[in-house]
Order: structure tokens, then C-alpha cells, then sequence
């Protein structure tokens, strides 16, 4: 069985254990990115937009043909909200997400001059893009680090590790902006993504796999695989 680590019991500590996490999140994953394919920072909004409650294999796999039939924001500002949502049926929830992609396309369109706004605040406000989609474009494709993602993944694994103890997204992210360093916080959520896919899962940890075992105690740690040795007669 895996062994608990001690909770560290200073502030001093608690710091040196996250950036423990950090060194070993740098071994596993040193250059991990956004999974969802794109080539314009339109083009990762709507992925975004299409990957809430789809993966997004799925949703790489709808978005070359969606891009070739509707190349510009203009062409989905167009588009009529039931075709749109036949196109994108497979990712799931089609019908407001088709309504979020043309609204989206329409504010772009309109508000901010076919560009897409380059501060949480301005690219909050567009419909389908709340906090979370927009630190994923703004730290994608801009480099600006406006805060933590956090998907399902990081909330799972922010609590399995310790870093926080809330459930809201929100709260999950001012707890992790605290503790984790601005320069790193747009790597950090894609490593944690990345994470909670391979190794860290819902189901079944595949703790012993793990460089970060050592520094987790979580209760529902998975017992290391051990061989008996052979007895002979």
C-alpha cells in the first residue's frame, strides 16, 4: 500500500511541498499545451466553447470540418442556430452551444472590432466564454496569464493533493493563485489537465505510476503492485 505523506505544519512547509509538486509536474509534462487543435485565437474559443461536458478528441474531431464550412466569425454570426447545432450535434448540448457561438461571433463582431479582447474581463462577457474558457485563450494563444483553469480535472486534482480545500471553481482558482506563482500558472493548468487524463484519473489513480505519490496524501491512494517472491520446494 502506498504510504501518507505528513502534512506539513508551517507556511514555510506547506510552500516547499507545492513547489515539490511543481518539480515533479515539470519531470512529467516540461512541454504540455492546449489539447484542442486550433490556428487562430477564434478558432481555440469555440473549441473551448464545444469541449464543456465533451472531450476534446471529440471535439478535434468535429472542428476541421466546422472550420472549413465556417472560416470567419462572420460566417458563424450568419450561420442559423439549427444547422449550427446539427454540425456540432456529436460534442454534446448543441443547442446552446450553437446559440453561445453565433452570440459570441456577433460580439466579437460588434464590440470588439473582429479581434478577440485580450483582458478575463472583456472576454468573460462573451456569450459561452466564462472564466475558465477565457484563461484558456488568454493563456494559450496570448501568453497572458490571467489565472488558473479550472476544469474538472484541476478541481479533482487541486483537492487530491491538497492545495485546496473548496469545491467552487472560483474558489479553487483564488486558492491556487495564491499559492502557485503567476509565471507558472498558465503551465500549471495544462500540466494538471494532462495529468488528471493519464495518470491521476477519476477512477483508479494510477498512483503507483506517479512521481507526485510521494507527496499526496489523498484517501483513496491505490496499493503499489508487488510481486511475492517465489518460495521454493
Amino acid at each position: 500500500m502506498t504510504t501518507k505523506s505528513p502534512r506539513p505544519k508551517t507556511k514555510a512547509a506547506r510552500q516547499e511541498r507545492v513547489d515539490a509538486i511543481l518539480r515533479g509536474l515539470d519531470e512529467l509534462y516540461p512541454d504540455v499545451t492546449c489539447a484542442l487543435h486550433h490556428t487562430s485565437p477564434w478558432e481555440l474559443l469555440v473549441a473551448t466553447i464545444l469541449s464543456a461536458q465533451c472531450t476534446d478528441k471529440r471535439v478535434n474531431e468535429v472542428t476541421p470540418g466546422l472550420f472549413a464550412k465556417y472560416p470567419t466569425p462572420r460566417d458563424f454570426a450568419a450561420a442559423r442556430q439549427e444547422v449550427l447545432a446539427a454540425d456540432i450535434h456529436s460534442t454534446g448540448f448543441f443547442n446552446n452551444k450553437a446559440k453561445s457561438i453565433i452570440g459570441a461571433a456577433n460580439k466579437i463582431l460588434n464590440e470588439f472590432g473582429g479581434e478577440i479582447p485580450r483582458t478575463i474581463e472583456e472576454l468573460s462577457s462573451v456569450p459561452g466564454a466564462g472564466r475558465k474558457t477565457a484563461n484558456v485563450v488568454l493563456g494559450t494563444v496570448f501568453g497572458i496569464a490571467s489565472g488558473v483553469v479550472v476544469d474538472t480535472h484541476v478541481q479533482r486534482l487541486s483537492n487530491r493533493l491538497d492545495l485546496t480545500t473548496n469545491q467552487d471553481p472560483v474558489k479553487i482558482e483564488r486558492d491556487l493563485m495564491k499559492i502557485i506563482p503567476q509565471s507558472r500558472w498558465i503551465l500549471f493548468s495544462h500540466q494538471m489537465i494532462h495529468h488528471g487524463r493519464g495518470l491521476c484519473v477519476a477512477r483508479k489513480p494510477k498512483c503507483a505510476e506517479c512521481k507526485l505519490s510521494p507527496l499526496c496524501y489523498a484517501p483513496d491512494k491505490t496499493a503499489l503492485k508487488t510481486t511475492a517472491p517465489k518460495t521454493t520446494a
